[in-house]
């Protein structure tokens, strides 16, 4: 017995909603660093510094604007430091933990196509 399996083609609105909505995502996280910023904040609060350590190749500069956007975004949350004045903490704000889906997929993508372009299994490629 076969089943077969009916593809319905999206029509013109629903293909230019799903690109809206692609558009907002990759406004709102996309780019080489928001990401890496944010898994950087998985383990708790990092002052500049120490993010600025924690992602490898970021300038000074380009951390603070990002971090801005993701202030704006919703995405980490500033926390001033009570002893120093001008130092804050970055932490994640409750509403980054929504990207934990769109994480997990990426990282075993990513992995997936490290393999394939390094010809290694998933395995060996995440070492």
């Amino acid at each position: 017995m076969s089943t077969s399996t009916t593809k319905t083609i999206p029509t013109r609105e629903t293909c230019t909603a799903s690109l809206a909505a692609m558009g907002d995502a990759l406004y709102a996280i996309g780019g080489k660093w928001k990401l890496k910023i944010i898994i950087a904040l998985l383990n708790g609060k990092l002052r500049f510094n120490e993010l600025q350590r924690q992602v490898t190749g970021i300038s000074a500069k380009v951390l603070s604007n990002e971090l801005k956007e993701m202030e704006m975004n919703g995405f980490i949350c500033k926390i001033p430091v009570e002893d120093a004045k001008h130092v804050a903490e970055y932490e994640l704000c409750e509403y980054s933990h929504t990207l934990g889906d769109v994480l997990n997929a990426l990282t075993a993508w990513g992995k997936m196509h490290r393999a394939k372009i390094t010809g290694r299994t998933v395995e060996t490629a995440a070492l």
